[in-house]
C-alpha cells in the first residue's frame, strides 16, 4: 500500500533548511528534465548555481550558467547501465544517489552502480517554474537525512509524494508524461479560439491561463473535478454543449488511454 502523500515543505522553509547542509548537487547528463529541476532548484535560492554541476552529453546546456562536471562518457554512451558502471569506482557510500530516470527500477541501479542509498525520483519539466510533481521512494540503505534532504529539494520546486515503487510506471504515465498532454490540450484550446473569431496571441494567454485556474481549483479547494465541472455546466447552456463535443471524440477515454499508454512504454523500458 502507497505511504500517503507527503505535505510539501514551503518554498522558503526549504531554502533555510537546506541552504546551511552545505552541500552540492551534480547531474549525470543535463537532459530537458535535469535542466528543468537545477533552474527550478537555481531560481528557488534552495542552491545556488555555483553549487549545482552537470555533465552534459549536449554541450550547449553546459553554458547555461551551470558548473560543469568534466565528462564520464562520450556523447554516444548513454544508457544508465553504462553510466553507472562507469561511474562505479568514483562512488561512495557518502554520497547519495537519486535517480529520476524513467523505467529504471531500484535494484537494477543497486546492481549497476554498487550503492545502497538510492533515492527514486520521477518529477516532472514544471520543476523548472516551481510546480513539480514528484514521486519519491527510497532504496535500502537511505536514511532519514536523505529522505528529508530530497524531499526538501523536490518541495522547493512543487509538491512531492512518496509511494511504492511499483506504482512508478504509473506515475510516470500521469505526471511524468501529463506535462505534454496539457500543453496539447492548451495548443487545440488556443486553435479553437482562433479558429471562433480570436486573435492567436489572446487565445493562447486565455487557454493557457484557464487550465492553470481550473488547476488551481482542483488543488486548493479539495473538490472532485466533476464536481467542479457541474458548477460551470448550466442547463442548456454553452459549456454543456462543449462537454457534448468532447464526449463525441471520446476525450475522457483518449486521455486515460495516453497515460495507460504511457505507463506500459515505462514497463518496457525497464
Amino acid at each position: 500500500m502507497a505511504a500517503p502523500p507527503v505535505q510539501p515543505v514551503p518554498p522558503a522553509a526549504a531554502a533555510a533548511a537546506v541552504n546551511g547542509d552545505g552541500f552540492r548537487l551534480g547531474f549525470v547528463g543535463a537532459g530537458n528534465l535535469a535542466e528543468s529541476i537545477a533552474r527550478g532548484v537555481a531560481a528557488s535560492g534552495v542552491l545556488p548555481a555555483s553549487a549545482i554541476r552537470t555533465a552534459p552529453h549536449r554541450q550547449p546546456r553546459a553554458r547555461r550558467g551551470f558548473r560543469v562536471l568534466r565528462r564520464v562518457l562520450a556523447p554516444n554512451q548513454c544508457p544508465v547501465k553504462q553510466i553507472l558502471l562507469e561511474l562505479r569506482p568514483r562512488l561512495s557510500e557518502e554520497k547519495l544517489l537519486v535517480s529520476i530516470a524513467a523505467g529504471i527500477k531500484m535494484q537494477d541501479l543497486q546492481d549497476w552502480s554498487g550503492q545502497r542509498r538510492i533515492i527514486r525520483v520521477m518529477p516532472n519539466t514544471p520543476s523548472a517554474v516551481g510546480q513539480a510533481a514528484s514521486v519519491m521512494c527510497l532504496g535500502e540503505m537511505a536514511t532519514q537525512d536523505d529522505e528529508n534532504r530530497v524531499r526538501k529539494l523536490f518541495s522547493a520546486i512543487g509538491k512531492v509524494w512518496t509511494a511504492e515503487e511499483k506504482y512508478f510506471d504509473a506515475v510516470t504515465g500521469l505526471s511524468g508524461s501529463g506535462p505534454a498532454y496539457i500543453f496539447l490540450a492548451i495548443e487545440a484550446m488556443a486553435d479553437g479560439g482562433v479558429a471562433a473569431g480570436l486573435p492567436r496571441d489572446l487565445a493562447l494567454g486565455l487557454a493557457s491561463q484557464t487550465v492553470l485556474g481550473a488547476a488551481t481549483m482542483v488543488s486548493q479547494t479539495g473538490k472532485h473535478p466533476g464536481q467542479l465541472k457541474d458548477q460551470v455546466t448550466s442547463p442548456a447552456g454553452t459549456t454543456i454543449a462543449g462537454i457534448q463535443e468532447l464526449e463525441k471524440g471520446a476525450f475522457r477515454g483518449t486521455l486515460i488511454s495516453a497515460v495507460v499508454a504511457a505507463a506500459k512504454r515505462c514497463r518496457e523500458l525497464s
